[in-house]
């Protein structure tokens, strides 16, 4: 076990690439039963468990001995797969690298894979939070997105892992094709009225080769409307803050401000990470590197003694520099004006006539984005990171 003597917050993420559907709107790297090939549901685990060994032969040569802060089980459907063999790779985590007291250790369910049971026993095994892709109350919504659970059972999942114990965050998708500002409304409401911990709301976004945007084009569906995006993002954050939500990043509100994701943070914040999985991607000491992506082909390799890497990368000081304006002047907490280059602070006046930074904070040496500045966060970003013409 790791005493965490480097002093660098280092978590881990563990993807579990099985979905029952592909949803129609969805990129991530998953796959139905049909498309694992060679591997399967009952012999992944234990895949992950030989890339464990292997990040710890790694970080050892490395000098790396950080203890785990966070943990964070996505997908995928991760609760696709039994309670015990989800337990059972944490159990690992926590044996080869440590994981500090408090820790969050979280997971993504989706509301039709979990009961009461399952979530004591995650609860039991050392899972603190529980994050439900809830995407939408309305069932025209959720048909749309190819989702397939029943809007109705969200509450009763939220409430079984309140009472297991858990954290519990729920996850919201709005501005899909058909969706009204009313519909957008009800779905707030609902899932305010579960008083989760902590609510993420992202705008839908086409990704090429999805099954919407071939909708899209055919014209079966109505394109993604800009406007009203930002119509509904306006809204959600009225009605979260008048329920007790604050923002801290763009797209992520907490209760009270008390339980943000830690876990994405560290990730918003430059720390080190290690992704465990076919087609997760790490970041350790300024290096990023990635896996090969079919669940497959990573069983194969690391069966066969080998890593599962693809390949990797070093970020240039200039690179790194703009994924941190990038990064941080999406969080309430800002950036630090005194990190700009002297050019890009003269900029910051050109964002406060704008209406896209906070005035006072800025005085006060920070970079945070107003309600309009959310909303277009990537024009602040450009202004602070581009040449001047």
């Amino acid at each position: 076990m790791r005493e965490g003597l480097a002093g660098r917050q280092f978590g881990a993420y563990v993807h579990i690439p099985f979905c029952r559907v592909r949803c129609g709107y969805c990129d991530f790297n998953t796959y139905t039963a049909t498309e694992l090939g060679s591997v399967s549901q009952e012999s992944y685990p234990d895949a992950v468990l030989k890339e464990i060994a292997l990040a710890d032969r790694v970080l050892g040569d490395a000098g790396h001995d950080s203890a785990l802060s966070t943990v964070f089980f996505g997908g995928g459907t991760p609760t696709l797969l039994p309670a015990a063999a989800l337990v059972d790779v944490l159990a690992r985590l926590r044996e080869i690298f440590g994981i500090v007291e408090g820790a969050e250790v979280s997971l993504e369910a989706n509301p039709d894979s979990v009961d009461a049971d399952y979530l004591r026993e995650l609860k039991d095994g050392g899972v603190t939070r529980v994050s439900f892709g809830m995407q939408s109350a309305v069932p025209h919504v959720l048909a749309t997105l190819d989702r397939t659970h029943d809007p109705a059972r969200v509450p009763d999942v939220v409430q079984a892992a309140k009472d297991a114990g858990l954290e519990v965050s729920v996850d919201l998708i709005y501005g899909t094709p058909g969706e009204s500002l009313e519909d957008w409304r009800a779905s707030l409401k609902q899932a305010i009225s579960m008083a989760p911990n902590h609510i993420s709301a992202y705008a839908l976004i086409i990704e090429p080769g999805t099954a919407i945007a071939r909708q899209i084009r055919r014209g079966e569906i109505a394109e993604v409307d800009d406007d009203l995006q930002a119509e509904m993002y306006e809204l959600a954050d009225r009605l979260l803050a008048e329920a007790g939500y604050e923002w801290y990043e763009l797209s992520n509100w907490s209760k009270g401000g008390a339980h943000p994701s830690r876990h994405n943070l560290a990730y918003w914040h430059d720390t080190d990470w290690w992704g465990f999985g076919p087609g997760a991607h790490s970041h350790v000491n300024g290096v990023r590197f990635w896996n090969v992506k079919h669940p497959a082909a990573y069983a194969n390799r690391l069966n066969g003694g080998e890593t599962p890497a693809a390949g990797h990368e070093v970020l240039s000081s200039e690179e790194r520099h703009e994924e941190i304006v990038l990064l941080r002047t999406r969080l309430r907490d800002g950036l630090p004006t005194a990190t700009l280059a002297a050019n890009a602070r003269e900029r910051v006046a050109e964002l406060i006539a704008d209406g896209l930074v906070d005035a006072g904070a800025a005085f006060r040496g920070r970079i945070i984005p107003t309600l309009r500045g959310r909303l277009l966060a990537d024009v602040i970003a450009r202004t602070l990171t581009e040449d001047p013409q």
